[in-house]
């Protein structure tokens, strides 16, 4: 069970990051857009600003776990190399069983109502009235989503090498 999971929660995983990191050359365009639109062609730059942000949102709920699965995230390897393997896995797990599980946790019961109320009622951009607010909010999800899926396809696999 354990072994499908893992394998399965991974290439879904790798999938999605696969995809997304596509997303930063719209994002880049968009904004990059929105001097030439406003300034040359007096109109869709907040449009493109909108659309910019929520791919944004959802490039960097995406670039977490992609930080993560590359080893390229934020960490206290500084001390950390030194150690054998076997204390730095150790050390690993305690970060995610004491911190990532109970910090993704939180969010997720922090922003779950409003992001669902917000994704329900398909909410707009409050500047400019365009579609797609939800779709920020959404990403929060997404990436704490993927966080924790992260998290436990980890555990699993550090379980597995003992």
């Amino acid at each position: 069970m354990s072994n499908r999971f893992v394998s399965i929660a991974n290439q879904g995983v790798a999938h999605v990051v696969r995809w997304a990191r596509w997303l930063v050359l719209p994002v880049v365009l968009l904004l990059f857009l929105q001097w030439p639109l406003r300034d040359g062609v007096g109109r869709w730059s907040r449009e493109a600003n909108d659309l910019g942000q929520w791919l944004f949102a959802l490039y960097v709920a995406v670039a977490v776990t992609a930080a993560t699965r590359a080893g390229r995230h934020l960490s206290a390897d500084l001390f950390a190399h030194r150690f054998a393997g076997a204390t730095r896995r150790r050390i690993a797990v305690a970060g995610v069983v004491l911190g990532l599980f109970p910090w993704a946790g939180y969010v997720l019961w922090v922003a779950w109502r409003p992001a669902w109320r917000s994704i329900l009622g398909l909410e707009r951009f409050q500047d400019t009235d365009d579609p797609g607010y939800f779709l920020i909010k959404a990403a929060l999800l997404v990436g704490v989503s993927l966080i924790l899926v992260q998290g436990a396809v980890d555990l699993l696999r550090w379980r597995r090498r003992r």
